[in-house]
């Protein structure tokens, strides 16, 4: 069950669009907590806030922080939407961010022809997209957000860090996830919305910060990659799989290639690409093709960048394997990506 507790704004720490972090006095106890803006506004030092405690008091790692449900400071808020699209459906927070497929004149654009490589955790975007760029420093790199972790694309730190040093140049989030440059109903749209509008060369497809994971067969987020990798082939586009390899987990299941993208893989209907750094023997379920790479330094890339990435909280330095592995599927999309595209089109105002 939820729970909810009230306390006093001490100081705002850090604000980015859609997202403050502040330190917050509970009876006397410093707690952190965040605020999503877009949906409830902004608070200040000396706000009397509500928040929902329960992710700090389960002990989980990435949602480890507080959340303002509501100010007491302020009788009511409001900011203007987007569209009709409701997402956060049906709960006491649905916001009308609208969706790029229902405003006016919008085309779905083609991603045939186009690379989409499918990540499994949402770290891997930054070797992918560090990778990517490194190669390919002329071609459009779009992120599209699916919603079987966060919901909300300002929670991630690593996002705003690739975006604030052009690794990523668009953001779409799909489905119940919200606060991209583009808003879309689903994965497959989100691809179309990526191809048209944000004019992607090409697409890096995952969930956001925090992905479920049991030790179950199939209950993990990453189950998604199956779907999403299916999408992507019947649309034309060249399927990557970015695979999930570690050499320091201590769980069995995720030691070397992780189960989860062994299963993810069995579930596809057709086959995919999958990039692995030269000398890496892979076995793999089914008719995907292993395509062996020469791998950059990702962890130069990154450190060149300023990007810190970490993955259960480790970084390049405690498990190169997963770095290197994820940018593999970073260097083919580089190498499959078509001609430059026009300049994209500029996304509909929305509320921060």
């Amino acid at each position: 069950m939820p729970r909810f507790v009230t306390g006093v704004v001490s100081e705002v720490l850090s604000e980015r669009p859609g997202l403050q972090r502040l330190a917050v006095d509970v009876d006397g106890r410093p707690r952190h907590a965040y605020v999503l803006t877009g949906l409830i506004g902004p608070a200040a030092a000396g706000d009397r806030v509500v928040i929902n405690t329960v992710a700090v008091e389960l002990g989980l790692g990435t949602g480890g922080w507080d959340v303002v449900h509501w100010n007491l400071s302020r009788s009511g808020w409001e900011a203007p939407g987007g569209g009709h699209i409701l997402k956060l459906r049906y709960t006491s927070l649905q916001v009308d961010v609208g969706a790029a497929e229902e405003q006016a004149g919008y085309a779905p654009g083609s991603v045939a022809g186009l690379p989409v490589v499918v990540c499994g955790l949402h770290s891997q975007l930054g070797p992918v997209a560090a990778v990517f760029k490194a190669l390919a420093p002329d071609r459009r790199l779009v992120y599209v957000m699916s919603d079987t972790a966060a919901l909300p694309l300002a929670l991630s730190d690593l996002v705003a860090a690739l975006r604030g040093v052009h690794l990523v140049d668009a953001t779409v989030t799909a489905g119940q996830a919200f606060g991209g440059d583009y808003e879309a109903v689903n994965v497959p749209s989100a691809l179309e919305v990526a191809a048209g509008l944000a004019r992607a060369d090409a697409v890096v497809v995952g969930m956001g910060p925090g992905g479920v994971g049991t030790s179950t067969r199939l209950g993990f987020s990453a189950l998604e990659m199956a779907s999403t990798l299916d999408a992507a082939a019947r649309a034309g586009a060249h399927p990557v799989v970015a695979l999930r390899w570690s050499g320091a987990d201590a769980r069995s299941r995720h030691r070397g290639i992780s189960h989860q993208s062994t299963v993810a893989l069995e579930g596809c209907a057709a086959p995919a690409l999958v990039g692995v750094p030269k000398g890496l023997e892979v076995d793999l379920p089914g008719a995907h093709r292993v395509v062996e790479v020469e791998v950059p330094d990702v962890a130069a890339l990154l450190a060149a960048a300023g990007i810190d990435v970490r993955t259960m909280g480790r970084g390049p330095s405690e498990d190169p394997e997963f770095f290197t592995v994820a940018g593999a599927a970073g260097v083919l999309a580089a190498g499959l990506c078509p001609p430059a595209r026009p300049a994209p089109a500029e996304p509909s105002t929305r509320p921060e």
